[in-house]
């Protein structure tokens, strides 16, 4: 008995001079660790600053598959926010201010601890990213006890953050390499009504521009009783490299066109049924040069008049905010083309008799008699470029 009331002193004194230990402790940490991705940086800021796509990266999210995340409306951007609960405790993150493609600020809560998070995102030789993690805050008790028995915070935190990293790299290595692009050939687009907004942005901004214009469209239409008739789509009206700015419209489809009143940033219209070289990529956006690039080469191989009123159109088809995986997106693009001209054929015309009409013989003397016409070889019908009649995909 004596033995075990000293093991049970001997315990007690340890907890007692570990809570001490721990009471001492710094409860501020500052934690921060850098990799290069193999991967162009506006694609990793655009994972990043998806809550989204953290469940497939985070470490911890990774190494607990009992841990639940809970996504609002809002994942990407400033307010962006989301919820997990696991074994190893609860806690949520929001995205306070983002400066595209540069850096993101967050808050982070977990059981009791705090910490403020900055992502930084820099070019590199070769089209990779730098990307720095970056956190401070301050621990919970419990988090002081548990970062004091495994090697500190530096240790601890570091560790989840080098994994996580590695992760990032992994993933986006693998989602911006598997990628397709096919040129479907000519088609013909029919007619569409939609609601659109129409502005001028910054080439790669693009896509963050349609992510928080079309949740706009869908709250118009449903608050104006329209009903969705297919996928978002983009009309470039213009589409200049040199400026790096186009002018676009980022539209919904509806099932009737109508008429805003003066002043509203959005408005009816309808897109007329037109011709196209019809291109559909399976991947990132990143891929949409080359993408364009191979559209321009088969019409000029096949020597297609382009229409040059206007620049293409893009369907999206699948979009970020159907998936979170680059590699699962789909986006169709329409180069405008003129129609080919084909040229009309007269055949002459015939009575009944067989005498052309044209001919009309003045005498009846019988030497002057036309003899009767010879039966007129069949005049071979001609044929015009094969185009596919599409079925409305707006």
């Amino acid at each position: 008995m004596k033995i075990l009331k000293y093991l049970f002193l001997l315990l007690l004194l340890s907890l007692v001079a570990l809570t001490v230990f721990v009471a001492t402790q710094k409860g501020i940490f500052s934690v921060e660790r850098s990799k290069v991705i193999n991967s162009p940086k506006a694609t990793v800021y655009n994972y990043v600053n998806d809550f989204r796509n953290y469940e497939d990266f985070e470490s911890w999210s990774v190494a607990d598959p009992s841990m639940k995340m809970t996504f609002p409306n809002k994942t990407a951007g400033n307010g962006a926010s989301y919820y997990w609960a696991g074994a190893e405790g609860n806690g949520n993150a929001i995205t306070l201010k983002t400066k595209e493609g540069e850096s993101i600020q967050q808050k982070m809560k977990y059981d009791g601890t705090e910490a403020d998070v900055n992502w930084t995102f820099k070019d590199t030789l070769g089209g990779k990213t730098k990307v720095t993690w970056k956190a401070t805050g301050t621990m919970s008790f419990l988090f002081k006890v548990y970062t004091a028995l495994n090697g500190g915070s530096d240790k601890v935190i570091g560790t989840i953050y080098e994994k996580s990293l590695a992760n990032i790299d992994k993933n986006l290595d693998f989602e911006t390499k598997t990628y397709a692009i096919k040129v479907n050939g000519v088609v013909r687009k029919t007619e569409t009504a939609y609601i659109r907004q129409t502005f001028t942005s910054e080439i790669p901004k693009i896509t963050k521009n349609a992510r928080i214009v079309i949740p706009k469209l869908i709250e118009f239409s449903e608050n104006n009783g329209l009903s969705t008739n297919g996928k978002p789509f983009i009309i470039y009206h213009t589409y200049d490299t040199t400026t790096g700015l186009a002018k676009i419209s980022i539209c919904l489809p509806t099932n009737k066109e109508i008429l805003t009143t003066a002043g509203s940033d959005i408005s009816g219209g309808k897109l007329d049924g037109f011709e196209a070289v019809k291109t559909t990529l399976t991947g990132d956006y990143t891929h949409l040069n080359e993408a364009m690039t191979k559209t321009t080469a088969f019409i000029n191989k096949e020597k297609i008049t382009p229409e040059l009123s206007w620049s293409h159109l893009e369907i999206l088809t699948i979009s970020k905010l159907d998936v979170k995986s680059p590699s699962k997106l789909m986006t169709e693009v329409y180069f405008p083309i003129k129609p080919k001209v084909v040229p009309v054929v007269k055949a002459p015309v015939y009575r009944a008799n067989t005498e052309p009409t044209s001919v009309e013989p003045t005498e009846t003397d019988p030497a002057q008699t036309p003899k009767a016409a010879p039966k007129p070889k069949a005049v071979p019908k001609t044929t015009t470029p094969k185009t596919t009649e599409e079925e409305s995909e707006f």
